[in-house]
């Protein structure tokens, strides 16, 4: 299969040089950069997250990273996030009483969990979508997870003749979305870069999407 080209983009969060040294062993050649221009040309967008939802909202702006993702995913061109990189595609985050703007390609807030331990630190099973792309064949792997914040419900209707998005969910306190696949743009809250083979794969059947 031809390789293709993922540029992870580089806005001041998330650990890209982790994620970019899998993405090369799930296939893919990869550049790290905030370039406008590499970023709208490549074959897929890989965004990462770390720390709270306004700050990463705040880098994101402060390149313009929300206009290239917004003018990536108009054209239909496709886009994966992890982690807050995740969240920050839902219309709001609320993380101890301060309440964020998010990219809002997804209807919903970004709330904490309900558990008594937090974060939730470590491996989890998640239950995939029948037919999901990025789990096929992972069905029953374990995925690492490192959060105290996660989407718990999901409110977008789509109507035919445009396919239903494949939501994966896991659970910790409650049920919470493990990660969306929608059209161009897929997102998990876990790391596949953290997730030793199993994430591996899970990248490589991302890429495997990638016209």
């Amino acid at each position: 299969m031809k390789r293709r080209r993922v540029v992870v983009l580089d806005y001041g969060s998330g650990n890209i040089h982790s994620a970019a040294k899998a993405l090369e062993r799930a296939g893919a050649d990869v550049e790290v950069t905030s370039d406008r221009k590499a970023a709208l040309e490549a074959d897929g967008l890989f965004v990462p997250g770390v720390g709270a939802f306004k700050a990463v909202m705040d880098q994101l702006r402060a390149v313009r990273g929300d206009e290239l993702i917004d003018r990536r995913l108009a054209g239909g061109r496709p886009v994966l996030g992890v982690c807050v990189g995740m969240q920050v595609f839902f219309e709001r985050g609320v993380e101890r009483g301060v309440d964020t703007e998010g990219l809002g390609e997804w209807p919903g807030v970004v709330t904490e969990l309900p558990a008594e331990v937090l974060p939730h630190m470590g491996w989890n099973t998640v239950q995939p979508d029948e037919g999901s792309a990025l789990f096929a064949g992972l069905e029953e792997e374990r995925f690492y997870f490192v959060h105290s914040f996660a989407a718990q419900h999901w409110h977008l209707d789509v109507i035919p003749p445009f396919p239903q998005p494949k939501l994966t969910w896991a659970e910790h306190g409650g049920r919470f979305l493990a990660a969306v696949e929608n059209g161009p743009l897929s997102a998990t809250q876990f790391h596949p870069e953290k997730s030793s083979e199993a994430g591996i794969r899970l990248l490589a059947n991302w890429l495997g999407t990638l016209a």
